[in-house]
Formats: structure tokens, C-alpha cells, sequence
């Protein structure tokens, strides 16, 4: 059976609440995640048949981390065993990843070792038709960014469809490497492409207006996010879909939510979703990524695809936890009554 592969580092969450109350209570919620999991996680939900690969120690914490894994459904088949521990951070309940409250503790983890040759990918990629990977890892180091292209320029030879989620995350990027340096590298592998408007600037050099937000109105946005595609499509041939999301904050707790999906010279524009408060931002847009991957996979018409993404990774911020419990019938009852922006 030819799966869906999702590479990349996995973390333990730690979620104390805030301003001390976790030493109080002598607790502090934990939970299995990272990006690619998380997309795995949401895949495997939707019956979709998908493999991960990380790289975890010989121990027995790790031990009970796969068997939560295939407990999932998730073949745990692309799982390389070396190093000595498991990375972690720790994210105060109710902040966003991007929040400066985030402290990682990931340094020498099994995953941030990797490094060129270490791995047999054509084992990993064994009956895999789709890689996906994130900017999160060649964040990491030198060798884990070459081990990366490793990887993607082997599923390219066996033309095994590649995707790339634009996670920035400025604060893992601390070896002294400019991101646009080292990500259109990888890019050059993508057939799949999904992020926002500043993470293509800030990772792969394309231009944003700096006024954007002072004229804050959705056609902006949407017409910055075709611009966007275009010029991603136009510097890396072989990406045939560019997927956009932006999601703004609405005063005191709310959020307003809508993304966009470019193939074929034509963009389409997901419904725009609204809530007044949010249980957990975590993991939203590895939900969307989830949500593009499963439309694209089914062949699903590109309205559809949008649509369902927005609405798995919108229905993603009222649970608690890195991963999403949501069915399709649940994602797709969210955004049928609503009209698209135009």
C-alpha cells in the first residue's frame, strides 16, 4: 500500500498554566507532537494510509512515545532509533507558538544529530507516493537542513510528490545560516507549497508589501497572496500549488480566519471563519496542511480542497492538545453554510 510519509522532529509539549499556577498544583499537562506529527495524526484520522519518520533514542519513554504513534494508525515504519533524548518545549496554556512565551529545550535531541548519510531513505520512503516535510527542521542545524535535501532529492528521483509547509519560526534559526539562504534549495523539490505572505518573505526571499497591513482589507491580502503564488511558481518551476493562510486576532480573544489555494493560474478563496474565543492554537496550521495534503491526495476539485483545510484547521483551535480529533463529516458540516469571500 503506497502511503503518505511525514518526516520531521517530534516534540513533547509541556502546557503549565501560567504565572505559576503549575508549581501550585504540582501538574503540568503533556502532549506527543511536533508539525509532521500532528499532520500525520490528522491523515491517519481520515483513513488516508501514512507513515512518520523522526528520529528517536533507545529508550523506553521513546518506546511508549511509538506505540502512542501506532496506537494512531500511523505506520511508525520510517522511525530511525539513535541519540540520547527526546526534545521538548514548554508553551504556557493559552499562547500561540510564535508568542515569545515558548522555551524550547530541543538542543542535542536525537532528531537535531541527523545529519547526511546517517539514513537509508530509500527504506524510509518504502511504498511512498507523497513526502512531506516543514521548515521547522533545516531550522535546526547545518547538517539536519543537508539531510533534509538528502532526502527530498531522493523522493524527487522516485517521483514521489514533495510538500512543504513554511513554518517560520525565527528563534530556531541560530546557526548562524540566513534562512533564504538555505530553504529555496529544498523548495527547488516542492511540488506542494503552504504558507503565509511574511513566511515566503522571510524564508525564501519573496517580496512583501510592508504597508500590507495598514490597509487591511481582505482584497489586499488576497491579492498579495496570488502575487505571493505567482512569484513562488514563477522561481520554483516544479510547485504546481501554493496554499496561503492568514489568520488575524479580533479583540479581546477572538480570531478571523481564511486562506487561499493558487494552481493553474487561478486562485481560490476559502470561506472566512469567525470565533469569539480559542481553546488552543497549536497545531492549527499543521491542520491545514492535513486538510491540503487529504484534498490534493483524493483529487479533490481546488475549491473543495480549500475549503476543507480552512475548515479542519479553523475546527483545530477549539481543541486542546497538538493534534486534531476532528472527522471529516465534522470538518465538512463547519463550512458548507458559509459564503467564500469574494
Amino acid at each position: 500500500m503506497t502511503k503518505i510519509c511525514c518526516f520531521g522532529e517530534l516534540l513533547l509539549r509541556f502546557s503549565p498554566i501560567a504565572n505559576g499556577e503549575w508549581i501550585r498544583q504540582t501538574s503540568m499537562p503533556v502532549f506527543v507532537g511536533g508539525a509532521e506529527l500532528n499532520v500525520a495524526t490528522a491523515l491517519a484520522k481520515w483513513d488516508v494510509p501514512v507513515k512518520y519518520s523522526t528520529v528517536l533514542p533507545q529508550n523506553t519513554l521513546a518506546d511508549d512515545i511509538i506505540h502512542h504513534i501506532d496506537a494512531k494508525g500511523i505506520d511508525s515504519s520510517g522511525i530511525v532509533r539513535s541519540g540520547q533524548r527526546v526534545g521538548t518545549y514548554y508553551l504556557p496554556q493559552g499562547t500561540d507558538l510564535k508568542n515569545a512565551g515558548v522555551i524550547y529545550d530541543r538542543a542535542h535531541s536525537a532528531f537535531s544529530e541527523l545529519a547526511p548519510g546517517k539514513v537509508d531513505w530509500d527504506a524510509v520512503l518504502q511504498d511512498t507516493e507523497w513526502l512531506h516535510v516543514s521548515a521547522i527542521s533545516p531550522a535546526l542545524s547545518a547538517d539536519v537542513a543537508e539531510a533534509c535535501r538528502e532526502l527530498m532529492a531522493v523522493a524527487s528521483t522516485k517521483g514521489i510528490t514533495v510538500s512543504m509547509d513554511l513554518n517560520h519560526r525565527a528563534r530556531l534559526w541560530q546557526y548562524g545560516a540566513d534562512p533564504a539562504d538555505i530553504m529555496p534549495g529544498l523548495v527547488d523539490y516542492c511540488d506542494v507549497v503552504m504558507g503565509n505572505i511574511w513566511a515566503a518573505n522571510a524564508l525564501l526571499g519573496i517580496p512583501v508589501d510592508e504597508h500590507i497591513h495598514a490597509k487591511g482589507r481582505p482584497t489586499d491580502y488576497l491579492a498579495h497572496a496570488q502575487a505571493t503564488s505567482e512569484a513562488i511558481q514563477g522561481r520554483f518551476p516544479r510547485v504546481k500549488v501554493v496554499a496561503n493562510t492568514f489568520r488575524f486576532d479580533t479583540p479581546p480573544t477572538g480570531l478571523r480566519y481564511y486562506t487561499t489555494l493558487f494552481t493553474e493560474g487561478q486562485q481560490y478563496v476559502s470561506p472566512e471563519l469567525l470565533t469569539d474565543s480559542v481553546v488552543d492554537r497549536v497545531g492549527s496550521g499543521d491542520c491545514f496542511m492535513a486538510g491540503l495534503i487529504y484534498g490534493l491526495y483524493k483529487q479533490h476539485a481546488p475549491q473543495e480542497v480549500v475549503n476543507f483545510a480552512a475548515a479542519a484547521a479553523f475546527g483545530k483551535l477549539q481543541e486542546l492538545g497538538d493534534a486534531t480529533n476532528q472527522t471529516i463529516t465534522d470538518i465538512t458540516n463547519r463550512y458548507s453554510p458559509i459564503t467564500a469571500l469574494p
